[in-house]
């Protein structure tokens, strides 16, 4: 069995490499935030050890063999309720699924620190900070290539072609999800046109070229959304 100073020295180790995953998460303001990644990670570590060293009577026992990894090993699944409660859906977005890793991942962090691994669980809390707060700003930059957008063009009749659109808006024909035509009373025609995995400045630039074109009178663009996972 280990000493009373060696499990203080783990259940510290456990609340401090959770704290740190828990801060950048916490600056975010997601719903967790330090004390839960604390709490998962603490709670793991205090898992571990009883799996590893509370049953060390019962082995001295004849004919008695015990697994120590089982019952630590159903932390991985067992903490999954806490991530399914961090993720939302909203709309087509699903949000909280990085949340809910890092929930994940703070387990297998405390399982580390109470079996010891302090060099495994230091290195890993840094991985996972790099992760998740160094590759935020190139995760951004990507999304941002990949939006979608509805821009609804008021244009005189036969004044716009899919032709022209496609090349005023300087995208391929794979971006272009719909392209709608309608008449409207007054004998105007309002083109609705919808685009898939465009930037913000290509279809600002494109709604530009667009409300150049002869017998083009108003341009409007709305952001649909881009999908995918956030927090």
């Amino acid at each position: 069995m280990i000493s009373d100073g060696d499990i203080v020295l783990r259940l510290l180790a456990a609340a401090a490499v959770g704290s740190a995953i828990g801060f950048e998460r916490e600056r975010l303001l997601w719903a967790a935030g330090i004390r839960t990644h604390m709490l998962v990670c603490v709670g793991a570590c205090l898992v571990m050890i009883v799996s590893a060293y509370g049953f060390e009577h019962a082995t001295q026992a004849p004919h008695v063999v015990l697994d120590p990894s089982r019952v630590a090993a159903q932390v991985v699944s067992g903490v999954g309720f806490l991530g399914a409660g961090a993720i939302l859906l909203r709309g087509n977005t699903v949000r909280g699924m990085t949340t809910a890793a890092s929930i994940w991942v703070v387990a297998a962090l405390g399982l580390a620190a109470g079996g010891g691994l302090y060099f495994a669980a230091g290195v890993a809390t840094v991985v996972i900070l790099v992760i998740l707060a160094g590759l935020k700003p190139i995760e951004e930059a990507y999304r941002a290539r990949i939006q979608s957008y509805a821009l609804r063009v008021r244009a005189e009749r036969n004044a716009l072609t899919p032709e022209d659109v496609k090349r005023l808006l300087r995208v391929r024909g794979g971006q272009i999800k719909r392209l709608t035509q309608t008449l409207a009373e007054d004998g105007m025609e309002d083109h609705t046109i919808q685009l898939a995995r465009v930037s913000r400045a290509d279809v600002g630039l494109g709604a530009k070229q667009l409300g150049k074109h002869p017998g083009v009178h108003s341009v409007d663009v709305r952001r649909r959304g881009g999908g995918g996972e956030a927090g």
